[in-house]
């Protein structure tokens, strides 16, 4: 069955740095857009960041020029590096992969806080 495991949550003081990565099974991983979604107290859930099969990556604007996203199809995963955290940045980040199917993992914590 898919399955989509994310690893890399904490806790991080503001200006502080993380890596998210998802490792993917029971996909053709390299034929899926693979994202980045998260959602925070009381909020909906967003995208953050996406990567396509052909390598295009796309952010939201709260996060551009602080968070990268990256895959390595070799092995089947996704991650997220995100740099100078905010206190708004804190949230539940799931892991998803796309195409004619949606799959989604369960969700690793962020917290941001001093």
């Amino acid at each position: 069955q898919v399955q989509l495991v994310e690893s890399g949550g904490g806790v991080v003081q503001p200006g502080g740095s993380l890596r998210l990565s998802c490792a993917a099974s029971g996909i053709s991983f390299s034929r899926y857009t693979m994202g980045w979604y998260r959602q925070g107290p009381g909020k909906q859930r967003e995208l953050v960041a996406a990567v396509t099969s052909g390598g295009r990556t796309n952010y939201a604007d709260s996060v551009k020029g602080r968070f990268t996203i990256s895959r390595d199809n070799a092995k089947n995963t996704v991650d997220l590096q995100m740099n100078s955290l905010k206190p708004e940045d804190t949230a539940v980040y799931y892991c998803n992969a796309r195409a004619i199917f949606d799959f989604w993992g369960k969700g690793t914590l962020v917290t941001v806080s001093s």
